[in-house]
């Protein structure tokens, strides 16, 4: 349904329950008077008393009003003011009526008709302040998810960087980063002349262990030339563990 065919309905609603509210109050105050009157109260008692209950009447009707567009469905208190102001109300209208059925019939109608209307607007602008709400906690599309959508990748000549990548723009390749990493290993020989450990060769360059011992399996074999050659009797050493493996 259309925005415009929403606001027409409920200013329609809006307008036929403030004329039943007229219509309801003026006849409520006429026959709420004369039972005040016939009951030996004053005539400034008389005139004031219904404009208590239609006072009250009125308010409760307002807070609810107020809770239905923030979504909710109103305390007790209201609805318990609005029930006791509208009941009052029926029985003046019933008790001053001709004592026949269709009498207090007609004289009940108009509180009846008013308090039906108004829980029809209620509960109306409850489920407009309810679509309201689902629109407003729609979630966001990301900013990946809608250039995915419109066809936009990345520009061309231009490569993602993943974020595993941050921060390691002073680094070198990584084939060159394994050579000089076993350059460091040869270096940091112990006086035995014992290679360091994967782990400290991973530390030493911000990598993790399994990349260390990578790099030092690889130097063992010989993949980065001719430095292993150099070292006859460690890779004797590392060939007696049978493990293929460098810690």
């Amino acid at each position: 349904m259309s925005a415009g065919a929403d606001r027409w309905i409920r200013w329609s609603t809006i307008g036929c329950v403030a004329l039943l509210a007229l219509i309801a109050g003026m006849v409520s105050y006429l026959h709420m008077h004369m039972l005040v009157a016939e009951h030996g109260q004053p005539g400034w008692v008389a005139a004031l008393t219904p404009l208590s209950v239609d006072g009250m009447i009125v308010a409760a009707s307002t807070t609810l009003l107020a809770d239905s567009r923030s979504g909710r469905t109103g305390g007790a208190l209201p609805w318990s003011l609005l029930v006791a102001g509208s009941v009052a109300s029926l029985a003046a209208n019933v008790a001053v009526a001709e004592p026949t059925l269709i009498g207090r019939v007609i004289a009940a109608w108009p509180s009846f008709a008013l308090t039906a209307s108004f829980e029809l607007l209620t509960g109306q602008v409850r489920r407009n302040a309810a679509g309201t709400g689902a629109q407003g906690r729609r979630p966001r599309q990301s900013q990946p998810a809608r250039a995915a959508a419109a066809g936009r990748g990345p520009a061309p000549g231009l490569r993602v960087v993943g974020p595993s990548r941050a921060g390691r723009g002073s680094q070198p390749p990584g084939g060159e980063l394994q050579r000089q990493a076993w350059h460091w290993a040869l270096a940091n020989r112990d006086e035995q002349g014992t290679l360091p450990s994967g782990g400290a060769i991973a530390r030493a360059h911000g990598r993790k262990e399994r990349w260390g011992r990578l790099v030092k399996n690889a130097g063992l074999a010989g993949a980065f030339g001719g430095d292993s050659a150099r070292l006859p009797r460690l890779l004797a050493d590392e060939g007696k563990g049978g493990a293929g493996s460098a810690p």
